[in-house]
């Protein structure tokens, strides 16, 4: 009965983190490597200006894509609060969390008729993937406190990015040799590959999601989505809030996640731009830096797991924390690109690490009697989106006032301190 139980157990663990599996290649090839490297190309105008026309406004290219970045977020925020307390009402998680996946992926697919001809269409089409992404997240984490223990939070958590490294990793190699070798496979130029690559995205996530929703379990309830519960996510929210005015440490920690948030994420969306435009790195050596990212990362995610089981998730959080603000200090002074694949093998070993262990050690601080996750983890996705929306926005804005990237880093190392001050302040026990 005993080794049922377990295999049955593992079977639900592993559907759930192969929607990591299936996500990742969009938070890989589309936000990270490939999609910002071919939007900066083909915005881009012959006589090399960088300013670009958006409804007949004119502005930066890279501005204009932290912007919209930073709008995809907000506009999630706004109705994600609706959208999640119906789901923890009607114990529907799992319908919400296909409804978002199927609007990124058809939107990374989208993609594919985006030729930079046709700019408001694209960003367009990368809102909606933003939106479909992140908002299919708060639905997915909220599945973790259900299928596991609180003493399991932390291996799983690195288990499910593990999950999303490797197959982000999978299917970027497959990218890359398509677009270096595209005559080979019938493409007339590399432009026509790259655009086939967001469709594999598409595909991909689509395919690989299926597993998770075969396999992890959802507890249903007897309540119907009806007009008169709309308010129901807002009310939760006000109630969630409320409570956390009176748990210390949750809320200080979701205040030290937003901070050094604002750092991680925006660091995560702007690499391979900052690449491209201040160093002047080739599109294969930038995906290639991606790479090194990515599988680094995978072992990032188990090494903090290892120490926080013996130091503790604070002490772990801490450490990455200030790694993170070497990284973004030494940002500012890199000037080749042996430099630049350094920072990115350091970059690789904290992503993975923080964004694991920031999950689990929410998952932990929340209270033992509380039944209902999702309206919390709202709250933590909340942090998460609010800190892209103001990370990739004052990025953006301050690279528009100096002309620079490199100042734009500085402020994230900012970003990174204040949430290392709060951090300071948190009682998470070991």
């Amino acid at each position: 009965m005993y080794n049922k139980l377990t295999l049955l157990s593992n079977k639900v663990v592993n559907g759930w983190c192969m929607y990591d599996w299936a996500n990742s290649v969009y938070s890989l090839v589309i936000t990270t490597a490939i999609f910002p490297i071919y939007f900066n190309s083909v915005t881009t105008s012959l006589d090399g200006s960088y300013i670009v026309s958006f409804f007949g406004i004119q502005i930066v290219n890279s501005v204009l894509y932290s912007y919209s970045l930073s709008f995809s977020f907000l506009l999630l925020t706004i109705i994600q609060p609706i959208l999640s307390g119906i789901s923890d009402y009607v114990g529907r998680k799992k319908l919400f969390l296909k409804i978002f996946m199927y609007l990124g992926s058809v939107s990374c697919i989208s993609l594919y008729f985006f030729d930079g001809s046709n700019i408001e269409f694209g960003i367009i089409c990368s809102v909606l993937a933003s939106l479909g992404f992140s908002g299919s997240l708060v639905f997915y984490n909220a599945f973790l406190p259900e299928i596991v223990s609180k003493d399991k939070f932390d291996r799983v958590s690195a288990r499910g990015y593990s999950f999303g490294y490797i197959g982000s990793v999978i299917l970027l190699i497959i990218c890359l040799v398509l677009i270096t070798f595209y005559d080979f496979f019938g493409f007339s130029n590399s432009a026509l590959a790259t655009r086939f690559t967001f469709v594999l995205v598409g595909i991909w996530w689509i395919i690989f999601s299926q597993i998770t929703f075969f396999t992890v379990p959802e507890v249903r309830k007897n309540q119907k989505i009806s007009f008169s519960i709309l308010s129901y996510g807002i009310n939760e929210l006000i109630k969630v809030w409320n409570y956390l005015k009176n748990v210390r440490n949750l809320k200080l920690f979701l205040f030290s996640f937003f901070f050094y948030s604002m750092g991680v994420q925006t660091v995560m969306l702007i690499a391979s731009y900052f690449g491209s435009k201040e160093l002047n790195l080739d599109q294969n050596k930038l995906i290639f830096t991606i790479l090194i990212i990515q599988i680094v990362a995978i072992f990032g995610a188990y090494f903090f797991a290892y120490i926080s089981k013996y130091k503790g998730n604070k002490f772990s959080l801490i450490i990455m924390n200030i790694l993170w603000i070497i990284i973004c200090i030494s940002a500012y002074f890199i000037q080749d690109e042996n430099q630049f694949y350094l920072l990115a093998t350091t970059v690789g070993l904290v992503m993975g690490g923080i964004q694991s262990l920031s999950r689990s050690t929410f998952s932990k601080l929340i209270p033992i009697e509380i039944k209902d996750n999702a309206s919390f983890f709202n709250f933590y996705s909340i942090s998460y989106n609010m800190s892209i929306v103001l990370g990739a926005f004052s990025y953006g804005y301050i690279e528009q006032l100096t002309g620079s990237m490199r100042i734009s880093t500085l402020v994230l190392a900012f970003y990174f301190l204040i949430g290392l001050v709060i951090l300071l302040f948190v009682k998470i026990k070991k």
